[in-house]
This record gives structure tokens, C-alpha cells and sequence, in this order.
């Protein structure tokens, strides 16, 4: 299977200092909570400064507008899904193997990043062109890594035309679980990736539930 080709492109500038990697990640962090729970219109670089402990000046000297703060939080996010993407490409798996990390890999890393996931799919509409289609083509290559397993799977697929709607059912999937699986609910993330994987190869039939007895808390449904 050939290697993911990573990319090489990083929107943080180099040569700073540590202290100053460190500020601007919690800021971007702060911004993406900010932006996650009230919107990105509707938040201001006051609170943005506020919930960072800083001065408006002070914020300003790590990014110039709110847009460059919007622009910070997709990208980056859309980035770590690449390098995730491409270590497990780097593994030179059998298809079905590599496929079954790749979904795994995502869901996990999901666990962690809802609140950006949540401004990438809900706020990306906001960013300047140029900038919304580079973040776009990131995503559009993520896809296109998945259709390919797919298709290395399922040869016939490709000439059906069904390797990118499949690949979009399984994103969808993917995608939208931080609308309705909560923090306190039966399942974590890390319990449902395994679900995810055999639900798409398999369909209901595949689904073990053995695991799902053994959860810990409780899964709470509650639609956008």
C-alpha cells in the first residue's frame, strides 16, 4: 500500500520561544471553547482576552484578528488529522487492518478535540476564501487516503462510483458523534470506535455488544 504523503506546511511560526508556542496554544485553545459553546460570531476578542487572563493588546500580539484565531483553530486541527492520517499510513498495513486503525485512530482522536471539531464543521463558513478552500483541500485529502483503502478492499467500488459515498457515510458517522455521545454517557469514544469499525464492515449483524455490557457510565441521546 503506498505511504500517506504527509504535509510539510505548519501554520505556527518558527523560531519563537517555548513561552511563546505555549500562550498562543492556550489562547487557541481558550477561542476554540469560546467559539464551540457560543458561536464565532457571537464571541468577541474581549472574551477571548478575558478567559486567556490577558489584555485585548496582549491578544492581539499573538493573532492580529479573530479571524486569524478562527483560521488557527481549523487549520490545526485539520493538520493533526493529517499527521494522525499518516502515521497510520506509515505502517504499511494490510487494507482492512490499516482501514480498521484509520477509523479507530479518528474516533480517539476525537475524544480530545470536539470543541474544534465542532467550530471546524459549524464556523468554517466564516474564513476568508483562500483560506477556507486550503482547509478544505486538507479535508478533501484526508477523504481521498480513506476512498483509497476503501477501494483496495473493494475494487469494485471505485468503478461503481461508490468509494467516496461510502467514505462519507463512514464520515458521517465519525463526524457527528460529538452531538449525542456525551462526557457521562455509557460510552467513551474509545468504546465506540470499535463499534464504528464493525458496523462499517459488517453492518448491525457485526456489532458486539459484549463490550458494550461492560461500560461504565451511561449513554445520554440528545439531538442538536
Amino acid at each position: 500500500m503506498q505511504a500517506y504523503p504527509p504535509y510539510l506546511g505548519q501554520t505556527m511560526a518558527r523560531g519563537r520561544s517555548s513561552g511563546y508556542e505555549g500562550q498562543r496554544e492556550a489562547i487557541l485553545q481558550q477561542a476554540t471553547a469560546l467559539f464551540a459553546e457560543g458561536g464565532y460570531t457571537e464571541t468577541s476578542m474581549n472574551q477571548v482576552a478575558q478567559a486567556c487572563g490577558l489584555s485585548k493588546p496582549a491578544l492581539y500580539h499573538y493573532f492580529r484578528d479573530k479571524t486569524a484565531l478562527l483560521v488557527g483553530i481549523t487549520e490545526e486541527h485539520v493538520i493533526r488529522l493529517e499527521m494522525v492520517t499518516g502515521q497510520v499510513m506509515a505502517q504499511q498495513l494490510p487494507a482492512k487492518a490499516c482501514l480498521q486503525q484509520l477509523i479507530m485512530s479518528f474516533v480517539k482522536e476525537y475524544a480530545d478535540a470536539q470543541h474544534a471539531h465542532r467550530v471546524l464543521i459549524d464556523e468554517i463558513r466564516f474564513l476568508q476564501e483562500a483560506d477556507r478552500v486550503r482547509i478544505l483541500d486538507r479535508e478533501r485529502h484526508i477523504v481521498a487516503v480513506f476512498a483509497s483503502v476503501i477501494c483496495t478492499i473493494r475494487p469494485e467500488l471505485q468503478a461503481a462510483g461508490l468509494s467516496k459515498p461510502l467514505t462519507m457515510l463512514l464520515f458521517g458517522m465519525i463526524n457527528w458523534m460529538f452531538t449525542w455521545l456525551k462526557s457521562d454517557g455509557k460510552f467513551s469514544y474509545e468504546d465506540m470506535a470499535p463499534i464504528v469499525t464493525d458496523f462499517f464492515f459488517g453492518g448491525l449483524a457485526m456489532v458486539q455488544a459484549t463490550s458494550a455490557q461492560e461500560n461504565r457510565n451511561e449513554l445520554v441521546y440528545s439531538p442538536q
